[in-house]
């Protein structure tokens, strides 16, 4: 099975398929459109250009873009916000005659982050979220970027990722651990699911660290499916990886044998809902074979989401997903349509099978979502 080129090019002229799944009006297509938006702090969609940039720390190849709405809803104004989103913005305009900064942009929820094209597998897993009736990762789309702002490389006709830069998420003080919330130890982690965190237990009694315990079992059951180990196994302990892993690479499987030196990254939450996590960095691994499957990414959980599981188990996975991923048509197209999506999905599927027994044999509880 082979993944999309990294020199992913646009389709043109292709004939509509009509065994092809209509769009959907209230679409995630409506989420980036045009050569760049802007996401609301709910999800909501807006069109947008880009008018600055930012790189991100220990990020080499991601950029942050700061997004306004199109020059021709402009006034005279050097730097109006016209919004045609009828909800409150909770962060009022500075003002006419007032440039806005980078980070004034970004904390209104206007930015994004344009990924490395080999992360296209983000928009596919941001699709199986809302499929699942999951609704923790963020807003991901498919995009071709024809800004001056931006460098060549995020311009040469290349289709990117982009993902919504959450303002809300809470990120530690540490520079060296900033893509967590809270610092958790492997062995925490463990010790936290036996106690029932937010139902047996106050979410901020130790071992809890304020993440309600049905949360883990979502994110088990997501980066299962998926294969993202850059979560729960950063160190590659569950699976043989690559030689060229950055894992590897970096000697942090060599860590595997003491346990108490593991430690769980990208565990985040918001500011507004600390109780909830926010799932990021889901590329995972479309081509990772059924025989090298990684089940440290559910070791200690007992309980599963019972919605999600039961769209594992009825079989129209693969419908609802294509029905899903039509929406952003230039993903749609990138790809190769349905036939070129059909075999990750049926990829997804077998995992599907492979957990769904897993959940048979260890004879795991199911649980309705709060």
């Amino acid at each position: 099975m082979k993944k999309p080129s990294r020199n992913l090019k646009k389709h043109h002229n292709l004939s509509e398929d009509p065994s092809e799944p209509k769009e959907d009006p209230g679409s995630v297509d409506r989420l980036f459109t045009g050569s760049a938006t802007t996401t609301s702090r709910d999800g909501a969609p807006r069109r947008g250009e880009v008018v600055s940039k930012a790189r991100v720390p220990a990020h080499g190849q991601v950029l942050q873009v700061a997004l306004d709405p199109p020059t021709k809803h402009q006034t005279k104004s050097p730097d109006p916000d016209p919004d045609p989103d009828p909800d409150p913005d909770p962060d009022p305009d500075p003002g006419p005659g007032l440039v806005r900064t980078h980070s004034d942009r970004c904390h209104r929820g206007r930015c994004s982050l344009i990924k490395r094209t080999d992360d296209w597998f983000e928009v596919f897993a941001f699709h199986l979220d809302r499929v699942l009736g999951l609704n923790r990762s963020l807003p991901a789309v498919l995009r071709t970027f024809h800004s001056e702002i931006l460098p060549y490389r995020y311009t040469s006709g290349t289709p990117r990722p982009v993902v919504w830069w959450d303002p809300d998420i809470q990120h530690l003080d540490d520079s060296d651990n900033d893509q967590n919330s809270v610092p958790l130890s492997f062995v925490q982690y463990q010790k936290l699911l036996k106690v029932g965190c937010g139902r047996e237990v106050d979410l901020r009694s130790a071992p809890c660290v304020g993440v309600h315990h049905s949360e883990w079992g979502r994110l088990a059951l997501f980066d299962f499916l998926l294969q993202v180990n850059d979560r729960l196994d950063r160190y590659c302990c569950g699976f043989r990886p690559d030689p060229s892993e950055p894992c590897v690479e970096n000697l942090l499987n060599t860590k595997c044998g003491n346990t108490k030196d593991l430690l769980l990254v990208h565990i985040l939450v918001r500011k507004a809902d600390p109780s909830r996590l926010v799932f990021i960095d889901n590329a995972g691994r479309p081509e990772q074979p059924a025989d090298n499957l990684n089940f440290r990414l559910v070791e200690g959980i007992e309980e599963f989401p019972e919605k999600a599981v039961s769209v594992l188990q009825s079989g129209c996975l693969e419908s609802l997903l294509l029905r899903s991923l039509y929406t952003d048509r230039e993903f749609w197209d990138v790809v190769g349509r349905a036939g070129g999506l059909r075999p990750f999905i049926r990829t997804v599927e077998q995992r599907g099978k492979i957990l769904l027994q897993h959940i048979t044999d260890k004879k795991l509880q199911l649980k309705r979502d709060l």
